[in-house]
């Protein structure tokens, strides 16, 4: 469908052809007269032409002798061209007053810029109104109409340019006056003659390393061509006025603004002293006229007014926090300039203190990305390729959070220095912030430029509260905790404005929730200005403490303040454990309580291992030490780092014996036998608990704590089957609190070594309800699980879907761990039921909610992966089961785990075997032989205490090679 403008041109045309036909007198009448007209203006131009000084001006007037000469001969709605018609006569006269005893000489000045930019408009309309003539006369059409709308924008394009001759007379050509008053007098509106001198100013090149900015450029470009007034903020090197040369220089803007872009920059003024007069004075320098007379404002705005224009107001946090009284209509002076039409302003700033009453449009300026904080360092430092080294420069840019200005002195240092990648290093973990102080001046010192913002008014203000809030936000890797504020620091009432004054001079920032500090910032406030003081850190220690006390195993207010400021919390135990205080107790005793609270709520890896170990020991630290070293191991079990939370334990117990705490001792290192038999390592388990049993400290362990070794004891004797099932779990059934725990096992070591699985199926379901009586959800999961392993051995595939089922329904929004755990068991059941796909889709339903549990706990992971194997091994998918089953030996190997290694060893030998690849089947089963006799297993029960991880019965490859049968006859030594 044609636009309204086309369909409008269409209708004039048809009466156009009409009226040929039929003409109206009058019309014919009004266009001879224009006609005739035109002829004597084309007469006089030429003429005007011959006696004008300057070449420009007589290309100017032959352009527009031309536009009336096709307008003359050839356009056919003369009267609509009446405007354009009557301003070029109006331009020949100006030209004619104006240049008038001018030299080319003047074009040097803002004559010049007038006359380029009326010769840009002519030879515009020129070029359209030939244009039409041309269309016109291949299509043997003689007559042109030019649309109304045209014309209209050509008359206000002229009205325009036409402006600045206006101006001309307020900057001062250097011509006769009388000659300028004239051509004032012909466009109207005579100002006063006392007018500033003009100087053209070329704005500033582009930068020529701007990494990683090419979309935010465009981004800010686009706003400056659709009239956005934009406000550039971040901190200190963050690269705002490179951004704002690279936009000045963009083509669109060129193309927009021409000669008219203009770069003011207040870096070398001190706020406190600034006055209006000096901001005027500057912004009028870079404008390249020369204030006359008083009035600034008036004069610089008719300089702008006069053409479209855009002003960078760079570093402009120095008048915006302007102190002076002498200064206060400074605000109002950027809004005038603002509300200029076609005027468009970018500012630069490090405050946030924006002029008011104009439409900025705010945008952060992001620290860089790693690849571009890379291209920038090796730019500049040159002794290494790109290739070579961007590994090993990786951590420490991230270190300085990719802040392009301290990247570029640090790059500029260790190229200067000649320094090595090694020697960079050491540098920077010997001095921080001290490498980026290699010159003078804010581009080349980090200390320079944080003292631009240091010195600023607003941050004057604050006095030394404002420096005691920076140690302190730098202290802490978080940042403050804004919710917290107020009852972290007390003796700071005034908190929450210091914060937003800081805020506001981008020396912090705010992201969720925290006032935080860029990296290179807080080294630079770490090492040269003061540490945190006492009363602070004794405030914030205290609001901590509290919080870790009071927090218990339930989700509640204390639970949250662990999990929003574990990061802050451990930087501030850390320092006390370094330096101990009077009161010593409280502090291991917030250690250790610290450390449950990240097992319960946030489990994840800690720096407080090294500040354990190094804690002195003495009498009065032993009990202390081991209470810390043993949430340390349990932390660490949770974590799945099993190597390291036995080495916990182990250390813990020493200490617990050294302290006379038997029962401790007893406890640590009976979870380290537990944590043995979970890596599959059952003859060690079982030799740490006999040898306890044989040891002085037995007879004074708790009944209880017996029970458990007795328990455990026989967990791994199980697995072994070094003892008959009627002997395990006997001793430990007859304790209170371990008895149906027990019973429930030495019924599931029947079942595992062949007993009569009616009666196991029936004792099971008997235990199963007397733990249902009494509510133990743990001993309810194990005899389920005993009556689904039961079933699934049997056949009877939905009950033991159905069992599972429940053990994923009592732990359901409780124990996500568990349930995953046992959606992996529903996933091999439905693959045994021929349903591979809803296997799949189990285990990724599982996966999904419970990455952070999958992440963190490898067991979880080493039981997802290996079920994922055995379904693609049960659907026939040996690629991708052999990629799972791979993948599950590497992580067993980083964990230390024999059972799961083994079993995946298998079932890479029964790949390889289905594959008829004999040698490399022999291969894999030799080694899953090798780690059953390392584990204790004897290997023909590799699966009895596994029936969940058993392989569908068409994979024989392992049973022929343990009997030495063909292919295996001779390998099975």
């Amino acid at each position: 469908m044609p636009s309204k403008k086309t369909k409008a041109g269409l209708g004039r045309s048809k009466k156009s052809k009409k009226d040929s036909k039929q003409p109206a007198p009058e019309t014919e009448s009004q266009d001879d007269n224009l006609s005739q007209a035109l002829a004597i203006a084309i007469v006089a131009i030429n003429a005007t032409k011959e006696i004008v000084p300057i070449s420009l001006a007589k290309g100017i007037l032959g352009t527009i002798a031309n536009i009336l000469i096709i307008a003359q001969s050839v356009i056919k709605n003369k009267s609509d061209f009446q405007v354009i018609a009557d301003k070029c006569e109006n331009i020949r006269e100006i030209l004619e007053s104006a240049t008038k005893e001018a030299t080319e000489d003047d074009l040097r000045g803002y004559l010049g810029h007038a006359l380029t930019q009326l010769n840009k408009t002519v030879n515009r309309i020129n070029s359209d109104v030939a244009s039409s003539k041309e269309q016109r006369f291949w299509r043997r059409l003689f007559a042109v109409t030019i649309d109304h709308d045209q014309i209209v924008a050509w008359d206000k394009d002229l009205d325009r340019v036409l402006g600045l001759f206006n101006f001309e007379a307020l900057a001062g050509m250097a011509i006769d006056m009388k000659f300028v008053k004239k051509a004032l007098e012909l466009v109207g509106n005579v100002p006063s003659m006392n007018a500033p001198k003009y100087r053209q100013i070329e704005p500033p090149s582009r930068p020529a390393m701007l990494y990683g900015r090419d979309d935010l450029v465009a981004e800010l470009t686009n706003l400056v061509v659709n009239d956005e007034h934009l406000a550039l903020i971040g901190p200190g090197g963050m690269g705002k006025s490179s951004l704002a040369k690279a936009i000045i220089n963009e083509p669109l803007v060129t193309d927009k603004f021409a000669d008219r872009r203009f770069f003011v920059t207040y870096d070398d003024l001190d706020p406190s002293i600034i006055t209006f007069e000096t901001f005027m004075t500057r912004f009028a320098g870079a404008l390249g006229i020369e204030i006359v007379g008083a009035d600034p404002v008036r004069q610089i705005s008719t300089f702008l007014r006069s053409a479209s224009a855009l002003v960078v107001l760079d570093n402009a946090e120095t008048f915006e926090e302007a102190s002076a009284s002498s200064a206060l209509g400074i605000p109002s002076a950027v809004a005038e300039m603002a509300n200029i039409p076609g005027v468009i302003l970018v500012l630069t700033s490090r405050s946030r203190r924006n002029a008011p009453n104009v439409r900025w449009i705010t945008k952060d300026i992001p620290p860089l990305d790693l690849s571009s904080a890379q291209a920038v360092f090796f730019q500049i430092y040159q002794h290494v390729s790109r290739g070579e080294a961007e590994e090993d420069i990786k951590g420490l840019l991230k270190e300085l959070d990719f802040h392009p200005l301290s990247i570029n002195i640090l790059a500029n240092a260790a190229q200067q220095n000649a320094w090595s990648l090694a020697t960079l290093l050491k540098r920077w973990n010997d001095r921080h912030s001290k490498v980026l102080d290699s010159g003078k001046g804010k581009l080349q010192s980090l200390s320079d430029t944080m003292q631009l913002s240091l010195s600023s008014p607003s941050i004057q203000d604050l006095g030394k509260d404002g420096r005691r809030a920076l140690a302190i936000i730098a202290f802490l890797p978080q940042g403050l905790n804004e919710t917290l504020a107020s009852g972290l620091l007390p003796s700071l009432p005034q908190v929450d404005a210091i914060c937003d004054v800081l805020c506001m001079q981008s020396l912090v920032y705010r992201q969720d929730n925290f006032i935080r500090m860029l990296a290179p910032i807080r080294h630079y406030v770490r090492d040269s200005l003061q540490a945190p003081d006492s009363t602070c850190l004794q405030e914030i220690r205290a609001f901590y403490y509290r919080a870790v006390v009071s927090c218990s195993e339930e989700r509640d207010e204390y639970a949250d303040i662990i999990i929003s400021d574990h990061l802050n919390m451990e930087q501030v135990v850390a320092l006390n454990l370094a330096n101990i205080p009077d009161d010593a107790k409280e502090t291991y005793d917030a250690c250790w309580q610290f450390l449950e609270c990240l097992e319960w709520h946030l489990p994840r890896p800690t720096t407080l291992t090294f500040a354990i170990s190094n804690i002195v020991e003495s009498p009065s630290t032993w009990t202390l030490k081991a209470h810390c070293l043993s949430h340390l191991a349990w932390l660490y079990n949770i974590l799945s780092q099993l190597v390291e939370a036995s080495q916990a334990f182990q250390a813990a117990e020493a200490l617990y014996l050294t302290a006379g705490d038997p029962e401790m001792m007893g406890d640590c290192l009976l979870t380290r036998a537990d944590l043995l038999r979970c890596q599959g390592r059952f003859i060690q388990s079982q030799n740490l608990v006999e040898n306890l049993q044989h040891s002085d400290s037995w007879e004074s362990l708790s009944e209880t704590t017996k029970a458990r070794a007795w328990y455990f004891l026989d967990m791994a004797r199980m697995y072994t089957f070094t003892a008959s099932a009627d002997e395990l779990f006997v001793k430990s059934a007859e304790h209170r609190h371990w008895g149906l725990l027990s019973k429930i096992w030495h019924w599931r070591a029947e079942f595992y070594y062949g007993g009569d699985t009616v009666q196991v199926n029936t004792r099971l379901e008997n235990l199963f309800m007397q733990c249902t009586s009494i509510g133990d959800v743990f001993d309810r999961k194990r005899a389920l699980e005993g009556l689904a392993e039961v079933a699934f051995c049997e056949g009877r595939l939905s009950d033991a879907m159905d069992n599972l089922q429940m053990i994923v329904r009592i732990f359901e929004g409780q124990h996500s761990e568990d349930v995953l755990w046992y959606t992996v068991r529903k996933a091999v059941v439905a693959s045994k039921q021929g349903n591979c796909d809803l296997a799949r889709e189990l285990i990724q339903k599982a996966s999904e909610p419970f990455q952070f549990f999958s992440l963190r706990n490898a067991r979880t992971f080493l039981h997802r992966s290996h079920g994922s194997a055995c379904i693609e091994l049960t659907a026939g998918d040996c690629d991708r089961a052999e990629s799972y089953f791979t993948a599950t030996i590497d992580a067993c190997d980083l964990q230390a785990d024999l059972v799961v290694k083994t079993l995946s060893m298998r079932g890479l030998g029964e790949i390889a075997f289905a594959r008829s690849n004999f040698a490399l089947a022999t291969q894999r089963f030799k080694e899953t032989r090798s780690l059953c006799t390392e584990m204790g297993v004897p290997p023909q029960h590799l699966y009895r205490c596994s029936p969940f991880c058993t392989l569908p019965d068409k994979f024989k490859g392992w049973s022929l090679f343990l009997e030495g049968l063909s292919p295996f006859a001779n390998d099975t030594k």
